[in-house]
């Protein structure tokens, strides 16, 4: 082997002998010509149990131990056991918290130089490890192997509080930290806390308005990827979660754990102002911001404001004049699924509002106008409109919010019209 390929260097330091591949230094030469077959990419021992290759029989050796069960090497930090002493030294450094090897690009610290070797193939975009699965590409071949895993179905790590499944050991180490309740990562926008780093990272993207990932269907926008993903299912049509429940069908999982609160009847989630109750956390959050009086969403046909963007999204269906929600039992149309389920209503014949004292309510016209309204919406489904009799005349006042309301000297009172109406109501 020529000498081309290594360098001394000075006697004085410890390590004689450096690869001018890697850089490496080694104390004896000798050591330095076995490292030397890394970079010849020759392999000629191999696991015949996995398949995998080695550069040397010590390596196969170390690895077999993997596939014996063994692990006589233990961390009295955590617990966690080892097949190679080695290994269990490197782990040693996570806690010793010294993280001496910088990545130059996003400053992050890690512990081993081979951890900020493979993270630096994440700032270089080079993905050269692709899954004939999916056609997921990686940086490097170990997050390939983790990823296939997700498509072999297998799940051998267990959670023993929740019976949850993972494929991984890390996924279960993280998904055990929800149950310990602890969450050390705050955000300082909103106070929110998680349990790990990483979705405090992806929370932040929320406050930072930054939405790099567009639905081509639709044209909504994301910050992360992986919830676009979930969003295309929508468009898709395919729902593959069913209630056991009811038989109603769900694209993703989680919409599906969210729904089957309701069917428990169990609702932890109590507002303060009104005393309602919510199933879920999110439901509250977005009833609070009608007390809150903000509604930063405003309608650009009539001006009226909401304040979620999704109530303004329905709204604007009103003004596009799609009724996509017909009635069964009459053939009429609604914009909104929730009209359609109230108008249902009508038909079921099914009434639990009760009228009381009518000689009463002209104390309170918007009290009575807003019952009055509610029967006539009732009647307009029941009789015909096209005649232009006195009742006609009394309906529209009612309808058009014209001084017929309130009346004049020459006309009957309020209370008189309304009680005169209603008591021919079915």
């Amino acid at each position: 082997m020529t000498e081309h390929w290594y360098s001394e260097v000075s006697s004085a330091e410890v390590k004689q002998f450096r690869c001018l591949e890697s850089g490496k230094a080694f104390a004896f030469k000798n050591s330095l010509i076995q490292h030397a077959v890394v970079h010849s990419r020759v392999k000629n021992f191999k696991c015949d149990e996995c398949g995998k290759q080695f550069a040397w029989k010590k390596s196969l050796t170390k690895h077999l131990l993997i596939h014996s069960g063994v692990k006589n090497f233990k961390c009295d930090e955590c617990g966690k056991q080892f097949t190679v002493k080695s290994t269990l030294t490197r782990h040693l450094l996570i806690h010793s918290g010294m993280k001496n090897f910088k990545c130059d690009e996003c400053g992050k610290r890690f512990t081993r130089k081979g951890n900020l070797t493979r993270h630096l193939l994440i700032h270089s975009e080079v993905k050269n490890f692709k899954c004939d699965e999916c056609g997921k590409k990686f940086t490097d071949k170990f997050n390939l192997t983790q990823h296939l895993l997700i498509h072999s179905g297998v799940k051998n790590f267990k959670c023993d509080e929740c019976g949850k499944r993972f494929t991984q050991k890390g996924d279960l180490t993280k998904h055990l930290l929800i149950h310990s309740g602890v969450k050390n990562f705050k955000c300082d926008e909103c106070g929110k806390q998680f349990t790990l780093k990483g979705v405090l990272t992806r929370h932040l993207l929320i406050h930072a308005g930054v939405k790099n990932f567009k639905c081509d269907e639709c044209g909504k926008q994301f910050a992360r990827k992986g919830v676009l993903n979930q969003h295309l299912l929508i468009h898709s049509g395919v729902k593959n979660f069913k209630c056991d429940e009811c038989g109603r069908r769900f694209a993703q999982k989680g919409d599906l754990t969210k729904h089957l609160l309701i069917h428990s009847g169990v609702k932890n989630f109590k507002c303060d102002e009104c005393g309602k109750q919510f199933t879920d956390k999110s439901n509250h959050t977005k009833h609070l911001l009608i007390h809150s009086g903000v509604k930063n969403f405003k309608c650009g046909e009539c001006g009226k404001r909401f304040a979620r963007k999704c109530v303004l999204t329905q709204h604007l269906l009103i003004h596009s004049g799609v009724k996509n929600f017909k009635c069964d039992e009459c053939g009429r149309r609604f914009a909104q699924k929730g009209d359609l389920t109230k108008h249902l209503l009508i038909h079921s014949g099914v009434k639990n509002f009760k009228c009381g004292n009518i000689s009463n309510i002209h104390k309170d016209t918007e009290v009575l106008s807003a019952e009055y309204m509610a029967k006539v919406e009732v009647l307009r489904n029941k009789a015909s409109w096209n005649s232009t009799s006195e009742d006609d005349t009394d309906v529209a006042r009612v309808r058009g919010n014209t001084s017929g309301i309130h009346g004049n000297a020459d006309s009957p009172s309020y209370s008189q019209r309304a009680e005169r109406f209603v008591t021919r109501l079915p």
